[in-house]
């Protein structure tokens, strides 16, 4: 398998950048997964890596060769779209033979590709069936196959799980997943959805902006995010953000705001700190427990707005100065819209932010 190389990736349409100064190596064999919000960027990104998009300066390398001026059937590459972009007249067999057809390759050749890439994908009973017939989870394995028998270096996905409802999108989740024990390849996969990107990448990329915000393995983004942008996109529900202050007073450095005061004795990079003291917390909903005792520090007290049931779980919806602030916790537990509940916060679990630059302190 290639590596896969951006060097100073750059694009623009006009005097819009929209892809700023990349750099990125993507190892041989690796799912790579490009998240961000909508307009970040990713999915431009991806098309120049296919060729459907030029490069305005910059590399893209494979093994060390210039791919960025190549046309997209020169770079060994096949591509899974949002849309399937099936042809309707044609069967599931037809549909995934086409390209090879094209390519001239031997009618036994490209049976054997075909019949091994069906029977994989669990389509074997549907090769004569057309795109009509088939369910949404089906046409989206159609669009698979037919990447699949071209036998590519890399593969390259565009969200191909958004136009599913969501219990499709968990069922074709898990299928990728196994599939991907099944190949060999390099695939780079766009999508919005962060609970994709954590369950499916070896890395994930984080974009914002034309900008990569940070990459690394779904654990380094979600226990050690490099800012607040990061922090607050991985994760499910998201990282509770609050303003505060920090104080030392006795040799304990302290993040106080006007509901609560968190003891931050933990932190020993005081060379880091912010010199104006103010500081964004993070505390994701998971950190958060019932609190026993009277004490006041690391202690949030909440009166719940909103309870969302999800099952084993709820989801408590409460505010702190107009900052939305969740908490998970059982449903066994009696809760309800108005009760006032106090929750410890373990120190170890907070996320300290500079408020001015986003970055993170701790």
């Amino acid at each position: 398998m290639p590596v896969i190389t951006f060097k100073s990736l750059n694009k623009a349409y006009g005097k819009l950048e929209v892809i700023h100064d990349i750099d990125l190596v993507m190892a041989d064999n690796e799912f790579t997964v490009f998240v961000g919000p909508s307009g970040c960027g990713k999915s431009t990104t991806l098309r120049m890596v296919a060729g459907l998009e030029s490069v305005t300066s910059g590399q893209i390398t494979m093994d060390g060769k210039d791919i960025s001026n190549l046309e997209p059937i020169d770079r060994d590459i096949a591509m899974v779209f949002q849309d399937y972009a099936l042809y309707p007249h044609m069967n599931v067999e037809k549909n995934m033979s086409f390209g090879l057809k094209l390519a001239k390759y031997p009618k036994a050749e490209i049976k054997k590709r075909v019949t091994a890439v069906a029977e994989m994908l669990g389509l074997t009973t549907l090769l004569h069936r057309k795109p009509g017939q088939l369910s949404g989870g089906q046409r989206q394995r159609v669009a698979m196959g037919r990447a699949l028998v071209r036998d590519s270096a890399t593969l390259l996905m565009d969200e191909p799980l958004s136009n599913l409802d969501a219990k499709l999108r968990g069922q074709m989740r898990a299928e990728l997943a196994m599939m991907r024990e099944k190949i060999q390849k390099n695939i780079i996969y766009v999508t919005h959805d962060q609970v994709e990107a954590m369950t499916l990448g070896d890395r994930i990329v984080v974009m914002q902006d034309g900008h990569i915000q940070q990459h690394g393995t779904p654990q380094e983004l979600f226990e050690t995010p490099t800012n607040k942008f990061v922090a607050g996109f991985m994760g499910m529900p998201p990282m509770n953000f609050m303003d505060a202050m920090l104080v030392e007073e006795g040799g304990v450095l302290s993040a106080k705001g006007s509901d609560f005061n968190f003891e931050l004795d933990s932190i020993n990079n005081k060379g880091q700190l912010p010199q104006s003291g103010e500081v964004t917390i993070g505390v994701r909903p998971s950190a958060l427990t019932l609190a026993t005792g009277d004490s006041a520090i690391n202690v949030l007290t909440l009166k719940i707005k909103v309870c969302e049931y999800v099952g084993a779980q709820s989801v408590l919806i409460s505010d702190i100065n107009g900052s939305r602030i969740a908490v998970e916790v059982d449903s066994s537990q009696p809760f309800k819209v108005g009760d006032e509940v106090k929750f410890s916060v373990n120190t170890s679990d907070v996320y300290v932010f500079d408020r001015n630059t986003e970055l993170a302190i701790y």
